[in-house]
Formats: structure tokens, sequence, C-alpha cells
């Protein structure tokens, strides 16, 4: 008798180079499941389907990375934004250029499809989102009200409001119809990077670096729940089909979680690093993450994970539009969303209430863009614009099959199993078991492996470091048996060398900590103070490492920020931002972007208002620090704008950077 095969719950899918250059965006297929965009430093947008080694399709039209990208649910549309601020849409059938969108001022962070309508909404470091129809080539609307980058937008399931979400803190809720925001949903105590919505009721879940996830109901705009904890910044939800869980993708694990009350279902191990996307198909859920020019997928199967509010159903039934399917035991009462009739019930709302929000034809924006200029004069066409089209089918595409998963064992054991015996001339049944081979990965002649440039903040081993460096060499292989003397021995090579540096780390840590918990009343009532202390004891220490630990501190709490700690940390910052060490850089931007955001229009108004009538100690000590930091700002935009042409993460920053810093110049 055959013994059964456990099958694994999660795995990795493949890894393939999908740019010459860094991957700077992707985007799975939501319709499907099954296809893959990824755009990258190259100015190029691949096509891929999952689990193929080759490239579908490669798109070019942009003259500057690709920062974000998007398909339309039916997949025959792609949209991609670059660094320039540029959108460019695709018609993947034609396999051409369907239009080019000009307008935003600075790199594109999020972009959407209207789920009916041949629109487009886009996000942007300029703070700005706009509204853009496909077909007439231009802006319809633009929504003004976050004060720093956009990073998410989705469209409601009726397709009649927008939500977005923001580096300031805040996701807000937009009509599309009167032009106008309907809620702001404050709460949020970081950047919130994902908004999405629940595809059925008037339910909104938000992911935020500060690690929680909430959820705000649409009805009462108040927050109903909020889970704490994630174990890093929440990147990517996802709602189950039918309501009934969200899905994060965190650090490493999938997790699983439900509302009212908030509780967690289930935690699922995937070795996938920081996902970036999450979509879902045949009972499976697909995670994609990437790093440099490498794009890794990853699968989890569903039915082994815990989804407390599922009942049992037919995996053919469940392919059934929501509106088709039965109710699930136990719903809440929300309101639910009319998809059938989405037309705006009244269109005439749509001047008399947007005149605020559009932009006016002698504005300066709109001479900018008069190129991607188009406004909608009659309003009924709406009803048009508004209402699923019949051109586009709304069921889900044909039932592709579902991804098999491997063994519980390793790979090998289980090819090893698989072969047939050379001892037996008779072989017993196999099961029909396919495994998946570990797709090659497209590398380049070797070559000696050089220390890089910038060291990653997460690795899986440290640089420079191998496991074969600390173990005897062998070499018979038959005599593998080692002495447990000469093992250790071995392992105990630099022991005592990394200890020197740890212990004194450590005391370096002790000492800027008892700065921090020592001082009178007075300073203990303005942490300020204890910041400020404690920052020119780490300077003093001349260690950067404790310079970062502290700075990752105070960045928490904007309120510690003060005049006096701007001219003592920016020094820091400038050595900070040319470190080989990302975890460094990344330290040294976050805290750039503070000063420039809370101190660099008080710099500005100090040093050009004029100077005051008799004497003001209190002032011309202000005036010395705000000269002082002006210089030291100065020395570092030289630097930003050096490296506000790299590619990726860090580029990114450093380009946000040089936006803040442009009055300087």
């Amino acid at each position: 008798m055959a013994t059964p095969v456990v099958t694994k719950t999660a795995w990795k899918l493949q890894e393939i180079v999908a740019h010459a250059s860094n991957v700077s965006s992707l985007v799975l297929g939501k319709g499907s499941g099954r296809l893959l965009a990824t755009g990258g430093d190259d100015c190029r947008v691949n096509l891929w389907s999952i689990n193929k080694p080759n490239c579908i399709m490669s798109l070019t039209g942009h003259t500057s990375p690709v920062e974000s990208v998007r398909l339309n649910t039916p997949e025959e549309l792609i949209v991609a934004g670059s660094q320039s601020g540029s959108i460019r849409v695709w018609d993947l059938e034609a396999a051409k250029i369907l239009r080019t969108l000009v307008g935003h001022k600075a790199n594109i962070c999020s972009l959407d499809f209207h789920p009916y309508g041949e629109f487009v909404a886009s996000g942007s470091q300029d703070t700005n989102i706009k509204l853009w129809d496909i077909r007439r080539k231009g802006c319809v609307f633009r929504y003004r009200g976050h004060s720093q980058a956009v990073r998410c937008l989705r469209f409601s399931p009726d397709g009649k409001w927008l939500a977005s979400a923001a580096d300031d803190h805040t996701v807000k809720l937009w009509d599309l119809t009167a032009g106008k925001m309907m809620s702001e949903f404050p709460g949020h105590t970081g950047p919130v990077n994902v908004v999405e919505f629940h595809p059925n009721e008037y339910l909104l879940a938000s992911g935020s670096s500060d690690r929680t996830i909430r959820f705000w109901d649409l009805e009462k705009f108040q927050v109903v729940s909020c889970i704490e904890g994630e174990p890093g910044p929440v990147r990517s939800v996802l709602f189950n089909p039918d309501g009934c869980c969200l899905y994060s993708g965190c650090q490493d694990s999938l997790r699983v979680y439900g509302w009212e009350p908030e509780r967690c279902f289930d935690v699922v191990l995937v070795n996938w690093g920081k996902v970036a996307d999450l979509a879902i198909c045949n009972d499976q859920l697909i995670g994609v993450a990437f790093s440099q020019s490498n794009v890794s997928s990853y699968v989890v199967d569903l039915t082994r994970v815990t989804r407390t509010g599922t009942v049992a159903q037919d995996p053919v039934q469940d392919s059934r539009p929501l509106a088709q399917q039965p109710p699930l035991p136990n719903a809440p009462l929300r309101r639910i969303y009319e998809r059938p009739s989405t037309a705006c019930s009244k269109p005439q709302r749509v001047k008399q209430n947007s005149e605020s929000e559009r932009r006016s034809p002698s504005s300066e924006d709109d001479r900018d863009e008069r190129e991607s200029r188009a406004e909608i004069q009659n309003a009924e066409d709406y009803n048009e614009i508004f209402q699923p089209k019949n051109s586009i089918s709304r069921t889900p595409p044909r039932r592709s099959e579902p991804f098999p998963a491997p063994p519980e064992d390793d790979m090998a054991t289980a090819k090893e199993a698989a072969k047939p015996s050379p001892a037996t001339d008779t072989q017993l049944p196999v099961p029909n078991l396919e495994v998946l081979p570990w797709p090659q990965v497209v590398t380049s002649t070797p070559a000696p492996k050089a220390e890089p440039a910038i060291i990653p903040a997460t690795r899986n081993e440290p640089i420079g470091l191998k496991a074969s460096d600390f173990l005897p060499a062998v070499k018979i292989p038959q005599q593998t048996e080692l002495v447990d003397e000469d093992a250790m021995s071995q392992i105990r090579k630099g022991h005592d060398t990394m200890c020197v540096v740890l212990t004194s780390r450590h005391k370096n840590l002790d000492s800027v900590r008892a700065v921090w918990t020592t001082g009178d009343i007075k300073s203990s009532l303005t942490g300020a103070l204890f910041a400020q202390t404690s920052v020119d004891s780490a300077v003093a220490i001349n260690d950067l490492s404790v310079v970062v630990d502290l700075l990752n501190i105070v960045n928490q709490k904007a309120s510690l920020w003060k005049l006096d700690l701007c001219t003592t940390v920016l020094p820091q910052i400038e050595k900070l931002l040319q470190s080989k060490y990302e975890s460094y850089v990344q330290t040294g931007c976050t805290s750039l972007k503070l000063i420039l955001q809370r101190f660099l229009p008080l710099i500005t108004d100090i040093l050009a208002a004029p100077p005051s009538v008799g004497v003001d100690i209190s002032r011309e000590e202000r005036l010395h620090k705000c000269r002082l930091c002006y210089k030291q700002l100065k020395s570092i935009s030289g630097l930003v704008r050096s490296k506000s042409g790299l590619s990726g993460r860090h580029g990114s920053a450093f380009r946000e950077l040089h936006l803040l810093m442009a009055s300087l110049d």
C-alpha cells in the first residue's frame, strides 16, 4: 500500500531575472492570478506568466524608471507610471501604447483602474491625485488634500468612490461624481502604505508602517477595529473573495485576520521576505516579492489555512460571481455595494460641487498640463461612464489548474523517491504527484563575488562570511567525521573579537541610556532635553551604530526634534547618507526628511525676516542656529542631488529629499 504524501502549505514557486537592471515595481493580475507585470529601472514593463521562465511581452515607451504598474480586471490593459511623472497605457492585445498622459510633476507612486469605465487614477509624490479619461486622453479631476506622497489608490467595487493612502498618516475617501473628499480617516501614526475595499460590505482596510491594520466603516465613517503587533510595516493586504477574512503579507509570513472583534485566525510561515503583492486563484494565494533584478513567486494553499467564517464549498461553485453566491451564515448587517446599478444618482452635482477642486483654465497647472487636459461638459455623460460595459466580462476567466504542492520533505528526497528502482522489474503504482523543479536563474559568467557597494539591511548570510570557513577542510570525501575539539576550535575563531565589538557597543548604548534616563524634574517634563543630551553623548562616543540606534528612537516621536537637535544631528546625517550600510542610509534619509518637513520653512522665514530693532538675545540665538542649519543643509543638498540619480529604493528616497530641498537652490 502506497504511503500517503504529505504536501506543503506554502512553498516557493519560482525565481526569475525580470529585468536587466533593478526591479522597481510589480503587480499581479487580480482576474486570473496568473499574470505578472514588472517595472524596472531599465524603463521597461515586462509581462510574465506565473511559473513560466520566459517573458511574454516587453513594453517600451518610458524614458525614466517605471515606479508603478497596474493591470485592469480583464487583464486587457496595463498602465505604468514613471519617475518623471508621465503615465502610459498599453493595449495588451494589440501590444501597443494606447495613451500617454502627462501632468504630474513628480514620481508616480500609485495607480488603479476603474472597475467599469475606461478611467485610471494616479497618485504622485507631488501629493496630487488625478482621474484620467483614457478615451479622451486627459485629466478629468484633480483631488487635493494630502500633504505628502500618495502611496496607494483603490476604487470601490461599485466604482463610485476612490480611497487613497499617503505618507501623511491619513486615509481619504473621495466621491468621484462630486469631485470632492467625503471623509478623512486619521489614526495611523506612520505612513499608510496600502488600502483595500471589502468585496461586498461598506468596509475599508488600511495598512501602515506603524505596524497596524485598521478597519473603517464607510457608513458611519469611523474605525471598526485595529489590529496591532504586526512584525513589520504593512505593505500588502487582500480580502478573501467571499469577504470572510483579510490576508496580510508580513515579513516572511502570511497572517489571516478577522474583525468585529479583531483576531488572528492563522499564521503561515512563508520565506518570501517583503512581499509586494498578493492574488487569489483556485483556493491558492500567490505572493510575489522582488530584490534587485530578481522576482520570486510563492504559493500558499488556502484549503489548509484556518479562515473562520467560511463554509465548505465546491471549488467550481467558488468561481461564480459574488452576486450569485449564497450569503455566508452570521454575516454582518453592514450595507453592501450595489454593483448592477453604478450610475451616478445625481450627475448634476459634478459641475456644482467640483469647482473648488477642478483646475480653472487659467491656472498655472492647467498651462503646464494642456497636453493632457480633458473635461466632460455634459454631466449626463456620467451615466455612460460609470456603468459596466458589455465588452468587459466581469465573470472570472477560464479556470486554470492549481499549482501542485511539493511534499513536506526536501526536493532532493522527493525526486529520489519518484525514481524507479533498478533492482525490480515490477514497479508499484506511483502517486500522481508532480514535483516542481527549481527554475534556473539566468546569471552571468561565474566570477568571484565582490562585496556590494551597499550592504542590504536584510540578508540571509553575513557579508564576506561562509560556513565552510569555520570548518576544517576535508581532503578525502570518506573522512567526514570531525573531532569535537577541532570543530570547536574552528568555530571559536574570531569569537573573541566579535565579543569585544559587541561588548563595546553595549557599553556605549548603556552610556547613552544613562544620560537619557537621568535628570531633574524640569527636564523630565520635556523629553526634548533628554533627546538632545543623549544625541550629544552618542556623537561624542564617535560610533555611528549608536547614533543610528538613537535616531531610530527619536524618529518615532517628532515632538522631540528641536533646532538644537538639528544642529547636532545634521553632520551625522551627512555621514550616514554616505555609508555603505543600507540601514544607515535609510535612517539618515528618515531623519533628514523630518528636519526638512518641520524646520526648513521656519529656517527660511527667519533668515528672510528683516533685522529686529533693539537687542533680542533669544532671537539672535535662534537666528544663529538657523544659519548653522542652513549651512549644513546646503552641504547635504549637493550629496542628495548627486545620489538622486540612483536606481531602486535609495534613488527614490534621495529624489524625494531633493524635491523637499528645492527651496535651498
